[in-house]
């Protein structure tokens, strides 16, 4: 008994001690006042970047001043990884050719087929190859605001001069939630944002962009609703790319556009830049005009993968659900690049007409 006695005093001795609570800190808690959160969305907040020095730290001005921009590419190996090699000769042949920008991962370059991880890659390795000689701007737009901005940080913090924003797609919000989802995402670098009604569903009006033009980061916006559209910004002194290869000459030279960032420039680089820079030219527009058709007839990138493949500028793979044009539209491709001008186009292979079974459908990579 004793034996247990001095035990139980042991086990008292050694016992954690928590502290009391305080009768009157009791008393405080109960009688204290409700104070409401604050809201958990605040305005111009995120996150910070991964590293303190932010790569190619570029000024909105910089961007606005850009006049040819290409929707880059994305080719892929057979196994339906990207072809590094093919993709640095095409973004080298824009290089060559005086184009000012590339957009990464954008719909020409199927951003929408890729995972995050894949996107920010390839912007990562377009800067680091390519940075110091064309503007690297990507598509890191999303419908869901966490995803825009988280992919936003991470673009920036490879290295990025530019992000390319789209309004929230297919799960649309309202006009409110349109301009709180922009204004989550500029406050981390330059912008253009990106109005495509045709694929999104739903047109940012104008009051949406003169709400958000405040911040000094809104580099401008890559508008395909039409002149109309593109001359009531420039009347406002809002930068605008048009984002229709039919109509940019027009928007170019009649509407005070700045320029257009362009599917065909894939394709004839040079002739895109003549458009652009070298004043109003409308024998060449309208020579370029069959091109610029034939390859929208399906919802891009459809055509211009067909192209580049018959190019033989990059190997004839698809991820579906993108699937070649058939083959009497590639017998119209081959007879409108001999009316245009082989020279014109990027490569330096014969264009070829390509049986169907040259091609390789990628379901699974």
């Amino acid at each position: 008994m004793a034996s247990l006695k001095s035990c139980g005093v042991s086990l008292r001795e050694t016992a954690i001690q928590f502290p009391r609570p305080n009768c009157g800190d009791r008393y405080k808690r109960r009688n204290a006042k409700l104070t409401t959160p604050q809201a958990a969305v605040i305005p111009n907040f995120h996150l910070p970047m991964r590293s303190l020095e932010v790569k190619n730290r570029t000024a909105s001005e910089d961007i606005q001043s850009l006049r040819l921009i290409t929707a880059i590419k994305t080719p892929y190996l057979p196994d339906g990884r990207f072809d590094l090699e093919a993709y640095d000769d095409l973004v080298n042949m824009q290089i060559q050719n005086g184009a000012d920008g590339v957009i990464v991962g954008g719909t020409t370059g199927e951003g929408q087929l890729m995972s995050w991880d894949e996107h920010i890659m390839l912007i990562g390795h377009t800067v680091n190859c390519f940075g110091g000689s064309i503007k690297v701007i990507g598509n890191t737009g999303s419908n869901s605001t966490r995803e825009a901005i988280h992919a936003t940080e991470q673009g920036f913090a490879v290295g990025m001069h530019a992000a390319l924003h789209i309004n929230p797609y297919y799960g649309k919000t309202s006009i409110q939630g349109m301009i709180s989802h922009f204004e989550n995402v500029l406050p981390m670098g330059p912008t253009i944002i990106y109005n495509v009604p045709g694929r999104t569903g739903q047109d940012i009006p104008p009051h949406v962009i003169y709400s958000i033009a405040k911040s000094p980061n809104l580099a401008g916006v890559k508008e395909c609703v039409g002149h109309d559209r593109v001359r009531e910004y420039t009347d406002r002194g809002i930068v605008v790319w048009s984002g229709n290869d039919d109509q940019c000459h027009d928007s170019r030279w009649d509407h005070g556009g700045t320029g257009v960032i362009s599917v065909t420039s894939n394709l004839v680089p040079g002739a895109m830049r003549e458009l652009m820079f070298e004043g109003k030219n409308a024998d060449l527009n309208s020579k370029i005009m069959p091109l610029v058709e034939w390859l929208f007839q399906e919802p891009n990138p459809i055509g211009l993968n067909t192209a580049l493949a018959q190019l033989g500028v990059v190997r004839p793979i698809f991820r579906l659900p993108y699937v070649p044009l058939p083959l009497e539209k590639r017998l119209e491709f081959v007879d409108i690049v001999k009316k245009i001008g082989r020279e014109n186009f990027v490569g330096d292979k014969d264009v070829q007409v390509l049986e169907d079974d040259d091609f390789i459908l990628l379901g699974r990579y």
